[in-house]
């Protein structure tokens, strides 16, 4: 199967306060490198936002330790709908995003003593590796997980987004679809069991699809391997994460992948059931950086994007950027040229 994807390269995650919230992910999580922020009206994300364009602000920060980052999505001009913070696991849409850490024990630690957030205990998954819960002051969900593999190392002891999970209502359809999109993860588990969550019993069904760090994409080295682990409960289906609700609205908003061939994943994915509901077809830009967009939605209507680089900012004082629509190769870009990421700080 060909591989189209790189790796996450970020979540989307809306707020109501872009500027706290980026401070707040820069002390949890080291989001501490600024890609863009950018203010622009939403003008090709009408199907879901009630058929009407509004204005948003968003930031893309990233932790230089690796993995995906974070972009985070404020409406200007419209009040964002709250998510539901007590959902039971399971719950179609992206319930959680897996940070990684090379030590868990010092990230438990660390995130123990962070104020404003709850912390669960660590436990073993049936991959035998230790992870441990964390809800931050919005009420998303994050699981730290050990880590596979680093880009650099700065002075947090968390690298950036290793996966995620997502509740869907058909495993088999859902295990074609990103079988599919990520190109040939590999299964690492697939197990069912009881649970009792939020006092009720439910039966839930757990798949986790890895797909390793991907030896071809401009930036597979910085996002490394991806996580994605769908769960199912089997004895109750309750609605979408954002039934009634918008995109842009608080919570996990979508899955951004790293896409090298945009057009030949399109047409794998259309021509097997999934056609593409967004498509910014010429491009865009969000203030310095630029690519191609697109949006595809998974088996329940949980929000992919799928964004192919053509050029991020490197010093933009000094005019200096990466573009890669000049490069004749798939090769995964020099270490230190993506390093200069890290140098536009989160201040």
């Amino acid at each position: 199967m060909s591989e189209y994807i790189t790796g996450i390269q970020q979540i989307g995650i809306g707020v109501t306060d872009a500027d706290e919230a980026k401070y707040l992910y820069r002390d949890l999580f080291g989001m501490n490198a600024l890609v863009f922020d950018d203010e622009a009206a939403a003008s090709l994300m009408t199907t879901y936002t009630g058929h009407k364009i509004y204005k948003r602000r968003a930031l893309l920060t990233m932790n230089m330790n690796g993995g995906g980052g974070f972009e985070i999505w404020q409406f200007l001009n419209r009040t964002p709908a709250l998510q539901q913070h007590e959902f039971i696991k399971g719950t179609p849409g992206i319930n959680a995003i897996k940070i990684k850490s090379r030590y868990i024990d010092t990230a438990y630690d660390y995130l123990s003593k962070c104020p404003g957030i709850q912390i669960g205990s660590k436990r073993i998954n049936p991959d035998h590796q230790t992870s441990f819960d964390v809800t931050d002051r919005y009420g998303n969900h994050f699981e730290v997980i050990e880590g596979a593999d680093w880009f650099s190392k700065n002075n947090h002891c968390l690298g950036g987004v290793a996966g995620a999970v997502i509740g869907v209502t058909d495993m088999e359809k859902s295990l074609n679809f990103y079988r599919l999109i990520l190109g040939s993860p590999g299964m690492v588990y697939d197990v069912t069991e009881t649970a009792v969550m939020n006092g009720v019993e439910v039966i839930i069904r757990k798949v986790l699809l890895r797909k390793a760090t991907p030896q071809t994409g401009a930036f597979a080295r910085l996002l490394g391997s991806t996580d994605i682990e769908l769960v199912q409960l089997l004895n109750m289906q309750p609605d979408h994460l954002y039934k009634d609700r918008y995109w842009g609205d608080c919570g996990f908003i979508h899955i951004c992948f790293d896409v090298t061939d945009m057009d030949q994943l399109k047409n794998l994915m259309e021509s097997n059931g999934y056609p593409f509901t967004v498509d910014s077809a010429v491009g865009f830009n969000m203030q310095h950086a630029a690519g191609r967009f697109c949006y595809v939605e998974d088996p329940d209507g949980t929000l992919i994007e799928l964004v192919q680089t053509h050029k991020v900012p490197v010093l933009k004082k000094l005019g200096w950027y990466i573009n890669l629509t000049k490069r004749n190769t798939d090769k995964p870009l020099p270490n230190w040229m993506v390093s200069m990421l890290g140098l536009n700080k989160v201040k």
